[in-house]
């Protein structure tokens, strides 16, 4: 058994490292530039404060963070996003073997993730979204921890209050697993009664609240600016009766398009699809909790307030989807037709970079296509012509002013779409198409 059990680790690791080393290797390969999205955290990381005009700042700290070790390499940034992916899967597989209590069901509970496309085809552009995943992750599994445990130790509450923080600091939707969590919480000590109340649970509260202080001070300092943002993103400004019925429709007909590929390959292991829900299981209850109710208070969301919700939002959401259906049919579940999901899965998962490649690689129009570099040393050859200094801050839109900021030699700061306080005391600066550079 001991064997068995480390060749499956061997696996999960062979596994999470070809991952890793494809969906960096691809990206870096067929991309001329980075994505939009890592070029916004890469110009807020260049003036790293506690909060920017779209999001909280955890994205802009780590990007920048891979900037002072590595330079502006674009290979790093997609390294980046994949080992926030693979410390995801890592505790997906951690769960999955305390809770199926069988280490190959719980390699497979990882294996299903890479049929739904949010952790292999978008996962090079490193975003907020990305941001959450392994902070998600580490909530749920010590959130389980401290379920699962007769005698509460501080520092799983300490895990679950700091990756709470961390994971609410990298997008703010984060709230719907905390909301989630809770409410488990409440339902198991003071519904079900089959969990006693600790003080100790304050402390979460407490430390989770203290952390977030410097970025609330912001929020309030900045008149709200991300929960505008947002706000405006959900499009809940334009309060129109229909979207109550149409946002919500269109948000569950894609959730079903996107698993699709997932059931597919689960139901290659199935042999018949009957289940039935105990609620005395506190297993299942945690799953449910983990998995159905923030995708519950989301489409509440949009079904309350008729926002729209984004596709990609989703991201963290089916983190560990695959344990939950596998825990809801393990009865039913197959391994003699292990071969078949493994050739299907096999399919999945390097069909999903070569489509990227592909479309990387013949489509020009993209974002990916955009000549960051050479307009860079453009700009670089133009200042030096008439300032003999470095550079020192750039403004503009994220996009160009942010591509400057990471491919100037100087690494100059982004200072915000614009900045006429910063230009008026400005003794050398010029303006090139809405972008402007200078010295302090």
């Amino acid at each position: 058994m001991n064997v068995l059990n480390r060749n499956i680790n061997n696996i999960f690791f062979i596994f999470a490292l070809a991952h890793l080393i494809i969906w960096t290797l691809i990206p870096s390969l067929t991309n001329k530039n980075l994505p939009l999205d890592t070029i916004e955290a890469l110009a807020w990381g260049s003036n790293l404060d506690w909060g920017f005009n779209k999001h909280p700042p955890l994205s802009a700290f780590f990007s920048e963070v891979f900037f002072n070790i590595f330079g502006p390499k674009d290979w790093s940034f997609y390294l980046l996003s994949q080992i926030f992916v693979i410390t995801a899967f890592y505790y997906v597989f951690k769960l999955g073997n305390e809770i199926l209590a069988n280490l190959k069901l719980s390699l497979i509970s990882v294996l299903l993730l890479e049929a739904i496309y949010f952790y292999n085809f978008t996962t090079p552009e490193f975003n907020v979204n990305v941001c959450q995943l392994p902070f998600w992750s580490l909530v749920v599994y010590y959130s389980w921890k401290i379920y699962d445990s007769k005698n509460i130790k501080f520092i799983d509450c300490f895990f679950v209050s700091f990756f709470a923080a961390v994971g609410f600091l990298s997008k703010y939707l984060f709230f719907y697993l905390l909301l989630s969590i809770f409410l488990f919480f409440v339902y198991s000590i003071f519904i079900k009664r089959n969990k006693k109340f600790d003080f100790k649970y304050l402390i979460i509260i407490e430390i989770f609240f203290v952390l977030l202080v410097p970025h609330l001070i912001w929020l309030f300092n900045n008149q709200f600016i991300t929960i505008t943002y947002a706000l405006n993103r959900s499009g809940l400004e334009e309060m129109v009766i229909l979207n109550h019925l149409t946002n919500p429709t269109i948000f569950l007909f894609k959730q079903i398009i996107i698993l699709i590929p997932f059931f597919f390959l689960f139901f290659l292991i199935i042999n018949k699809i009957r289940f039935k829900f105990d609620l005395n299981d506190k297993r299942l209850v945690f799953l449910i909790f983990v998995n159905i109710v923030p995708l519950l208070l989301i489409l509440l969301t949009s079904i309350f307030f008729g926002s729209r919700i984004r596709t990609m939002w989703m991201t963290p959401f089916y983190l560990f989807f695959g344990i939950f259906v596998i825990y809801l049919f393990k009865s039913q579940i197959y391994l003699k037709n292990i071969n078949s999901f493994l050739y299907f899965f096999l399919f999945l998962f390097f069909l999903s970079p070569i489509c990227y490649a592909y479309i990387s690689l013949t489509q020009s129009d993209k974002r990916t296509d955009y000549p960051g570099k050479q307009i860079a040393d453009k700009v670089q050859i133009t200042w030096e012509q008439d300032f003999k200094k470095e550079i020192e801050f750039v403004t503009g839109d994220e996009w160009k002013a942010g591509n400057l900021s990471y491919h100037l030699k100087s690494r100059p700061k982004w200072e915000g779409t614009t900045n006429n306080e910063i230009l008026n005391k400005s003794s050398q600066f010029f303006c090139i198409d809405d972008v402007c550079l200078g010295r302090y």
